[in-house]
């Protein structure tokens, strides 16, 4: 039976309108189950899902796999989603990113409701099925590759040539031959003195002089992530310098692996867990030792938050590192509610430009940022929250380039409007497509806007 959702709201209504007033919930991620990797099931689990969402359409405007699939019905002989090619199904899947802004800000008909739509899970679902029977491109494994990439990349006598190549037009153009990778997408440089270099001699290894409050425990062990080593290690240094100033010890776990959530855009679940099983087991030992944990980059905060629990809902210690896990700012604003955060600023920061990235937004944590940067005195905070359109690595494909363009085009248009002193985003990728489009702008991290207005 096809569901109609338009005819079913009328008939139902009291049932939709209870259910979209409850806070949407998440079911654990089936991924080791024959059934998740069905084919007939996952064919009818993907009908019933793109039926009500075409009867619904609120995500048109979020990205691309909804006006894909819209498209595609539209133009279709019947006008439903019965005449569509399958193969479109595929073309959906691929426009998907996993940013969840339509499970947790469009969706009415998420869980608790009846009809319990998860499309990004879906989404992974169809990703990881694909993965398990064909692979995936070159070009994807390596991209998704990144504690591999990031370490031949950095060997000190490479790095120079790889970063002369990729701001190259030549070198460009040779890698979008070769690799797919679009040459007008931001690419970011590779240092060879990673952040966890850096920062070995500055972070503690004890944090016995830690002040603890309700929220916190005054002290965290630093997740580098895998952009924060090797190609933004000013984003940790600075983040490593405002917590200390604060008084809240920094320590750096012995040992990091990527968070695997390129690899669960992927669909390679597996690698998944395999980076699962060195991080947790490390991260878990911090906290058991009483110390707390932050990521500066949303997706990794979010890969142990959500995605990971989600994946492994038994796990003790999946549970442990998730309750401990924390965004900076979000660490920082508990700090400051329970009366622990310094506000000697020594510089206003003008008027910034601010765009809050996806994976922060569904963290649903509030724009704690924001909040910060606006106890500094004489800051005007100009909060965007729309979507970059970058996702790690689909921003950078050659087929994909310019419909990410197209979804950061609102964002980039923004702050050319406001002419601002500073532009920033909690995500350095997001912020480098979006200064991209921007004449004379520079993408900062807000971590770094925070160490200048302390004037550390």
């Amino acid at each position: 039976m096809v569901i109609r959702p338009i005819r079913s709201m009328v008939m139902n209504n009291k049932t939709n309108r209870e259910g979209s007033l409850e806070a949407p919930t998440r079911h654990p991620l089936e991924w080791q189950s024959e059934a998740f990797y069905d084919e007939t099931s996952l064919n009818e689990e993907l009908e019933r899902v793109f039926d009500i969402c075409h009867g619904c359409r609120r995500c048109f405007n979020l990205c691309n796999s909804f006006p894909t699939l819209f498209d595609a019905i539209d133009e279709s002989s019947t006008g439903e989603l019965d005449s569509v090619d399958k193969s479109v199904y595929w073309d959906v899947v691929d426009h998907c990113y996993l940013c969840d802004m339509c499970y947790m800000s469009k969706c009415p008909y998420v869980p608790p409701h009846e009809w319990n739509v998860d499309f990004p899970h879906l989404m992974l679902r169809a990703k990881a099925k694909r993965f398990k029977d064909e692979g995936a491109p070159r070009r994807d494994k390596i991209l998704s590759a990144t504690d591999t990439v990031g370490k031949i990349a950095g060997i000190p006598v490479v790095v120079h040539a790889v970063n002369a190549v990729n701001s190259s037009k030549t070198g460009r153009k040779l890698i979008e031959k070769v690799m797919g990778v679009h040459r007008d997408a931001p690419i970011p440089k590779y240092h060879s003195k990673t952040a966890r270099k850096r920062l070995k001699a500055h972070v503690r290894e004890t944090g016995d002089d830690a002040v603890a409050t309700a929220s916190t425990t005054g002290k965290v062990v630093l997740f580098a992530t895998c952009y924060g080593n090797r190609n933004l290690p000013s984003m940790d240094e600075d983040l490593v310098a405002v917590f200390e100033h604060n008084g809240i010890p920094v320590a750096l776990a012995e040992k990091e692996r990527c968070c695997g959530m390129p690899k669960l855009e992927l669909g390679d679940l597996e690698a998944v867990a395999k980076a699962k099983e060195v991080n947790i087991p490390i991260l878990a030992a911090w906290v058991d030792k009483g110390w707390d944990i932050v990521a500066p980059i949303p997706s990794c905060a979010l890969m142990f938050k959500q995605e990971l629990p989600l994946m492994f809902p038994d796990d003790l210690d999946v549970a442990k590192v998730r309750n401990a896990m924390f965004d900076p700012f979000e660490y920082l604003m508990l700090r400051y509610k329970d009366g622990h955060l310094k506000t000697d600023f020594k510089k206003s920061l003008g008027k910034v430009s601010y765009q809050v990235p996806c994976h922060l937004r569904v963290q649903n944590i509030g724009l704690k940022t924001r909040d910060l940067l606006a106890l500094v005195p004489d800051t005007e905070i100009d909060v965007i929250e729309r979507c970059s359109g970058h996702d790690g690595t689909y921003a950078v494909k050659k087929e994909f380039h310019d419909i990410s363009q197209k979804i950061a085009r609102p964002v980039i248009r923004r702050v050319g409007d406001n002419t601002p002193e500073h532009f920033a985003s909690d995500c350095p990728m997001a912020a480098e497509q979006i200064a991209g489009g921007v004449e004379n702008a520079v993408a900062e991290h807000p971590l770094g806007l925070l160490r200048t207005a302390y004037g550390i």
